[in-house]
């Protein structure tokens, strides 16, 4: 059984592996246009905005999405370490420290 589940997780990382790579060797030896370029340039930004509101809605069948507001106070200063310092990184971090503090005072679920 062992082997069996070693053996998925290299073929995961394998397949993760390439589907990051490959695209990237396939358009090595092309030219893009530019407006290709341009379209795609928005892509990040679009997740991002995507898994944020996801992480701050809660859904309940039949009824309209709430606020997870333990989300919303961890954002707060991760998004003005945003706004500061431009740099994913602390952004990431900072929310992780956010949400830490809440958990130690008992502001979160």
């Amino acid at each position: 059984m062992s082997v069996y589940i070693f053996v998925t997780i290299l073929l995961c990382g394998l397949v993760t592996w390439l589907s990051r790579v490959v695209p990237f060797a396939v358009i090595k030896n092309l030219t893009v246009p530019q407006w290709l370029i341009n379209f795609l340039s928005f892509v990040p930004i679009a997740i991002m905005t995507a898994i944020f509101v996801e992480s701050l809605l809660t859904y309940h069948a039949g009824h309209w999405p709430g606020f997870d507001l333990e989300n919303i106070y961890a954002s707060i200063p991760a998004i003005l370490a945003g706004v500061l310092t431009k740099s994913l990184l602390a952004v990431v971090i900072t929310g992780v420290i956010a949400m830490a503090l809440l958990r130690l005072v008992g502001w979160a679920a």
